[in-house]
Order: structure tokens, then sequence, then C-alpha cells
């Protein structure tokens, strides 16, 4: 009596569970929106009805046996032990059935690794916690992040994680692919072993260090297709997921064209506001600092140092700059920072009251800029480095008519 209750009990907390889940609960493969997806569901199902008919058949045979051969109707066991028909029976049909099976499947491995004659190639890499990806052909290259308001509501006990569109499914920055080409991917990892899985193309890879995966696609349709990384690659495993849109190539052309164009600007230089850079430096600690020194700031014991009230972080400014760039043993070097991406963090980290510190002060891009940076970008103005210390930006017609007020 006592086991049913807890097994009554056991179902009900079950059930009240499944109504809060924030999975999809399915029972099949999905179907996909590749061709090679499709013929690797068919393939499912050609293989799942085999089975099922195999095993019909079989427990069928042993129930009908067992009910009707029972002692209580007077029957006897049979007193054999070989019998040559039998055996090659049951040798021939599962051979026949394995051929039956393996010539769909061997097309089908085939066929996936058939990566000759792409249209284009794009290198992923994974990276704790989060994707990279290289347009080979174009040279584009980008990180993929968590997006902000997933990686706030997954560490603010606050924040309801149903209120989230695409909860740990949506990214900063989506793959965008076009349509109706045959894209080669190369995979790697630059840390530990990582894995890309998107369900609606059909396949998934390992992205191991020091070794390349490689693996292609064609989309029919445009549209967003999600994913995530199926490898226990760490602790937040489960925060690195992957978007992946395909849009028509002519759509594709401009996008590419854009972010061409927005990588060769280089940092943004103009002056901002403490309040401007603080929300633009949520957003740079949010994608490169919270996994290790979590959204407020304390760090992890034994681990990772606390931020809040750090004498590194408060101290002299420069000191902190080069210390974010150069990097530690635990933590990467991040010269891959723009400088207004450098001077946001800088301004966050000292200035936040999210970790609890309040320099008072603020950092703008100049003042994150070498000297000979400097030089190279303001080769006509001598002073540029005295402007910067002293207006926060380097525009010369701006800073006459300050000092003229």
């Amino acid at each position: 009596m006592k086991k049913t209750k807890h097994l009554f009990v056991s179902m009900l907390l079950m059930g009240m569970g499944l109504e809060t889940a924030q999975a999809d609960y399915t029972l099949n493969l999905v179907q996909g929106s590749t061709q090679l997806s499709h013929e690797l569901y068919d393939l499912h199902m050609l293989i799942l009805w085999i089975c099922v008919f195999i095993g019909i058949a079989v427990f069928g045979t042993m129930f009908y046996s067992i009910f009707h051969h029972r002692k209580s109707k007077g029957h006897q066991a049979a007193q054999f032990h070989e019998n040559t028909t039998v055996e090659i029976i049951w040798t021939i049909i599962p051979t026949l059935i394995l051929v039956a099976m393996a010539i769909p499947a061997t097309k089908a491995v085939i066929d996936l690794d058939h990566v000759q004659d792409s249209d284009m190639s794009i290198k992923v890499t994974g990276k704790q916690w989060y994707w990279e990806y290289e347009y080979l052909d174009s040279g584009l290259r980008f990180e993929s992040h968590l997006d902000e308001a997933s990686e706030k509501a997954h560490r603010v006990s606050s924040i309801d994680p149903r209120s989230v569109p695409n909860y740990l499914l949506n990214v900063d920055k989506p793959l965008v692919i076009p349509v109706k080409k045959k894209i080669r991917f190369l995979f790697t990892a630059g840390d530990v072993i990582h894995s890309w899985w998107v369900p609606d193309l059909g396949w998934k890879k390992d992205a191991n260090p020091g070794f390349v995966n490689d693996a292609w696609t064609s989309i029919d349709k445009p549209g967003v297709y999600r994913g995530q990384c199926t490898e226990l690659c760490g602790r937040d495993h489960g925060f690195m997921p992957i978007v992946v849109i395909a849009m028509e190539q002519d759509q594709y052309d401009a996008w590419v064209k854009s972010e061409i164009e927005k990588q060769a600007k280089g940092p943004d230089l103009d002056k901002h506001t403490r309040s401007d850079l603080l929300s633009k430096g949520e957003s740079v600690y949010l994608r490169n600092c919270v996994a290790c020194h979590q959204i407020d700031g304390k760090g992890i014991s034994g681990w990772y140092p606390a931020l809040r009230g750090s004498a590194k972080v408060t101290g002299d400014t420069s000191q902190l700059m080069g210390f974010i760039q150069a990097g530690t043993s635990k933590m990467p070097a991040f010269k891959k920072l723009k400088a207004d991406e450098l001077a946001t963090l800088v301004t966050y980290l000292r200035n936040s009251p999210d970790l609890g510190n309040s320099v008072g002060d603020e950092t703008q891009a100049c003042q994150a800029l070498s000297l000979d940076d400097l030089d190279d970008l303001y080769p006509d103005i001598d002073n540029a480095p005295q402007l910067c210390k002293e207006f926060g930006e380097v525009k010369p017609e701006k800073v006459v008519s300050e000092k003229k007020d």
C-alpha cells in the first residue's frame, strides 16, 4: 500500500512538472527542412516499421505458443536440441532483412559525407560557451553568444524564464545563410569538445580541438532554425544555442555587404554619456565575463575572483585595461575587443550597481587606444592624446567651441 502511494505521488508530481516544463516533448525525429533530413527521416521510419513488424511477429508467436501450449492443456515440452532447417531459416531471414536495411542506410551515409561541389564554406569553432563563425569565401567573421534576455533570466531568480521568447534558444548574432545553396561546414573547437546540432538540418557534428570535421546542408525555404550544443562541454553547456537564418540570395548578399561594412568601420570613437557607456558595457560583460565572474560580480570562490570591491577593478584604469587585454592563465586575452567595447566594459566594471562598484568615472573609446593607434587615426593632429585625455574625444572643431564657451 505504501509503495502504491509513493508511485501515485511521484506520477502526480511528474504531471505537475510537465505543465511548467520549457522543453518541447516529441516522440519521433524532426522531419527537418532539407532534402537530406527528409531522407534520414524516411530511413528512420523504414527501419522503425521493420523493427515493429519483427517485434509483433516474434512476440506474437511467443505469446501464442505460451498460451496454447501450456501445461494446463496437457501439452508436454518437446525434447530436441538442434534442427538444421530451423537454424538455416532463422539465419537467412535476418540476413536478408539486414541487407535490405543496409542498402538505404549506406546511401544515406554516403550522402551525408558528400561535401564536394559546395557553393560556399563556413568554419564553425566551438568555444566555452559560444560559437564563432567564419565565412571562408567572404572573410566575414563574428561570435554568436546567448542573447541577453536568456542570460539574465537563467541567472536572476526574479525573472520568469517563461516571459523570455525562445528562452535559451536565442543568440545575439545568428548564422545567416542563403537558401538553395550547398553549404559546407568545417567544425573545430578552441578548448574542449563541442557538438553543433540543428535538428531541422538532420545531423549533428562534433567540434574537436585540433581536428576538423565537415558536413553540408542545403535549405530550400527561408526561415529560422534553432539548435544547441549537444556535447557536455562544461558548466555552462546548456547556454550556447545555435540560430540559423536562411534567406533568399538577394537578401543574403545585402546582409553580407552590411556586415562587412560594419566590421570595416572600426570602433566608435564618439564621446558617450556614462549611462550609455554602462548600458553598452553590460552587453559586453554578459557576452564575455558573466560565466566566470557571475552577474553580481561575486565570482566563484576558489576559481574566479570577485569583481565586487576588487582593488584591481577600482584602481588604475590603464592597468585594468592592460590586464583585460593581456589575460591570465585562467582568463583569455581579450584583445578581440574593439576600443569602444573595452571602454564600455571598463566603465561598467567600475561603476555598475549590479557589480557593487561606484568609482564615479567613465572611460571613453579614444582613451582605450594606444598612442600609436591615436597617431595612426589622427595623423594631422599632434595633440590627439592630450585632447582625448582632456575631452574624451578627438574632435578639434568641438574642442575649439568648448574652449570658447
